[in-house]
C-alpha cells in the first residue's frame, strides 16, 4: 500500500492503529494505572478527529469496493465529533464506576471497533463491503450494551440486542442476495445500471430496507429499542441513539438514491408508510414514559421518522437536509443524554419524577436539558427548528403535502411530552430534590460542546450551504438519463 492509498483510507487506518495501540496498552498497563488510559484514549481520539478535517480527494480502492468523496469524508468527521463528545461525557463514569471492574481499555477498543465498522459501511462501493462494515459495527456494540455484566438489565439488553440483530442481519443479507440475483453484481454501480423492476428485485429491496430499518429503529422494527436503551449503560445508549442511527440513515439514503433508483416509485411508497408509522409510534409511546432513558428512546424513534421525510425527496436537496438534520440531532440528543447521564452517575436516579425542582438545585444542567429538548421539539430559533423546516421543504418540494401535515401534527404531539421534563424541572417542587453537584471537567466540556453546537447551527449556519455543495453530483445524472430511456 503506497502513501496515496494510505491517504484515501486515512480515517480507517488511523483508527485501526489506535485500536491496536489500546490493545498493547491493555497488556502492558498495570491494574492500578488503568485509569490513566482514559485521558490517553480521549487525547488520541481528539488528534484523530482533528486529522480528519484535513482535505481529502475523491478516490476508490479495491476495484471500487471502497469509496470516499466529499460528503462521506464530511460525515465521518461528524461521527468522529459525536464520538468525541460521548467519550468526554463517559470519562467520569469510567473512572468512578468501571475502574473497579478493570474493564476500562475494553470500552475504548469496542467503541472504536464499532466506529471502524461504520467507516467501512458508509464508504462501501459494493454490498460485500457494506455487509462487512455492518457486522463490524454491530458486534462490538452488542458487547458494549452488556458491558455492565454485573447488572441484570444490561445482560438482558445484550441478549435482546444480539437476537434482534441476528434476525435483522439475516433478513438484510437475504434481501441483498435477491438484489444480486436480479442485478448480476454486488457492485453498486453495476446494479444501478443492470437492475430492472421485478417482483424479486422489489422483494429484495423490501428485505434490505427492513434490515437497515432495525438499526435506525423504524417502525415496525423498533421493538428492541426502549428495552435496550434502558438496560444499556447511558453512554452506550447515547452512542446507539446518534452514531449508530446516523450512519445507518446515511448509507440507506445513499443506496436508495444511487443503487436502487429504478425502484424509486416502490421504495418511496415504503418510505412514506414507514415514516408515518414511525413518527406516530415514537411520539405516542413517548407520552406515557416516566423513565428518562425510555423517554428519549421513543423520542429517537420519532426523530427517525422525520429523517425519512428527507429521504423521500430522492434528490440532492433530500441528501443535504438529511445530513444537516443528523448533525443537529447528534448535538441535541447528546445534550439530553449527557444531562441524564450526569444525574445517573451522581445519584442513580433516572425517572422523570426525580427531576422535580432540578432548576433550583442544578440550574446549569436544567438549562442544558431545556435547550436540548427544545431543539428536539423543533422550537425556534434553536437548531432543531431549522433541521425540521428543511425536511418539510424537501418533502413539500415533491408534493408530499399530506406527509408534511402529518409531520406537523406529530411535532405538536412531541411538544407536549418534551415539555413534561421542563415542567418538572422549572415549575414543580419536590421534598427530596436532586441535590446540587458539580460535574467534572470532561463532562462539562462534553455538555458545553453540545450547547455550542445547537446554538451555532441554529443562529448562524453557513454549514448547511457547505453540505448542499457536497451533495451535488452524488446522484449520477447520466444514470438518471439512462433510466429514463
Amino acid at each position: 500500500m503506497n502513501i496515496s492509498n494510505f491517504l484515501v483510507m486515512r480515517h480507517e487506518i488511523i483508527l485501526l492503529v489506535l485500536i491496536l495501540f489500546m490493545l498493547v496498552l491493555e497488556v502492558f498497563t498495570t491494574t492500578k494505572n488503568k485509569k490513566k488510559l482514559i485521558n490517553v484514549a480521549i487525547g488520541l481520539f481528539l488528534i484523530h478527529t482533528i486529522i480528519g478535517f484535513f482535505p481529502q480527494e475523491t478516490a476508490s480502492l479495491f476495484g471500487g469496493s471502497f469509496k470516499t468523496y466529499g460528503l462521506v469524508h464530511f460525515f465521518k468527521n461528524v461521527l468522529n465529533f459525536g464520538v468525541l463528545i460521548i467519550l468526554l461525557q463517559s470519562a467520569d463514569w469510567l473512572r468512578d464506576k468501571v475502574a473497579a471492574y478493570n474493564k476500562i481499555p475494553e470500552f475504548f477498543i469496542l467503541l472504536f471497533s464499532s466506529l471502524l465498522g461504520m467507516y467501512f459501511m458508509i464508504s462501501s462501493g459494493d454490498f460485500l463491503m457494506f455487509y462487512i462494515g455492518l457486522e463490524l459495527s454491530t458486534l462490538p456494540l452488542i458487547a458494549l450494551i452488556a458491558y455492565n455484566s454485573h447488572d441484570q438489565r444490561a445482560t438482558e439488553a445484550g441478549i435482546k440486542m444480539i437476537l434482534s440483530a441476528a434476525l435483522a442481519s439475516a433478513i438484510s443479507l437475504f434481501g441483498i442476495s435477491m438484489l444480486y440475483a436480479t442485478g448480476g453484481s454486488l457492485y453498486f454501480e453495476s446494479i444501478a445500471t443492470s437492475l430492472h423492476e421485478s417482483n424479486l428485485a422489489i422483494f429484495g429491496m423490501v428485505l434490505f430496507f427492513a434490515g437497515i430499518g432495525f438499526k435506525i429503529s423504524l417502525a415496525p422494527f423498533h421493538f428492541w429499542t426502549a428495552d435496550v436503551y434502558e438496560g444499556a449503560p447511558t453512554q452506550i445508549t447515547s452512542y446507539l441513539s446518534v452514531i449508530s442511527k446516523g450512519a445507518a440513515v446515511f448509507i440507506l439514503m445513499i443506496i436508495l438514491f444511487t443503487v436502487l433508483p429504478v425502484l424509486n416509485e416502490t421504495w418511496k411508497i415504503v418510505v412514506y408508510i414507514v415514516a408515518i408509522a414511525t413518527m406516530f409510534t415514537g411520539n405516542l409511546f413517548a407520552l406515557r414514559q416516566q423513565n428518562m432513558k425510555r423517554f428519549l428512546a421513543y423520542s429517537s424513534i420519532a426523530q427517525a421518522g422525520f429523517m425519512l421525510m428527507g429521504i423521500i425527496n430522492a434528490d440532492e436537496l433530500g441528501i443535504s437536509t438529511v445530513v444537516f438534520f443528523v448533525l443537529i440531532y447528534i448535538f441535541s440528543n447528546l445534550g439530553a443524554f449527557g444531562v441524564v447521564q450526569a444525574i445517573i452517575n451522581q445519584t442513580g436516579k433516572e425517572n422523570m419524577e426525580d427531576y422535580k425542582g432540578l432548576y433550583r438545585t442544578n440550574p446549569m444542567l436544567s438549562l442544558v436539558l431545556l435547550l436540548a429538548l427544545f431543539s428536539l421539539a423543533g422550537i425556534p430559533p434553536i437548531a432543531g427548528f431549522f433541521g425540521k423546516f428543511f425536511l418539510y421543504t424537501a418533502a413539500a418540494q415533491k408534493g408530499y403535502f399530506i406527509l408534511v401535515f402529518i409531520a406537523v401534527v406529530n411535532v405538536t404531539i412531541s411538544l407536549y411530552y418534551y415539555l413534561l421534563p421542563v415542567r418538572a424541572m422549572f415549575l414543580e417542587t419536590s421534598e427530596n430534590p436532586i441535590p446540587y453537584f458539580k460535574s467534572k471537567n470532561m463532562m462539562r466540556a462534553g455538555l458545553l460542546l453540545t450547547v455550542v453546537g445547537v446554538l451555532i447551527l441554529g443562529l448562524y449556519s453557513p454549514l448547511y450551504g457547505y453540505i448542499v455543495e457536497l451533495s451535488k453530483n452524488i446522484i449520477n445524472p447520466d444514470l438518471l438519463t439512462y433510466l429514463a430511456k
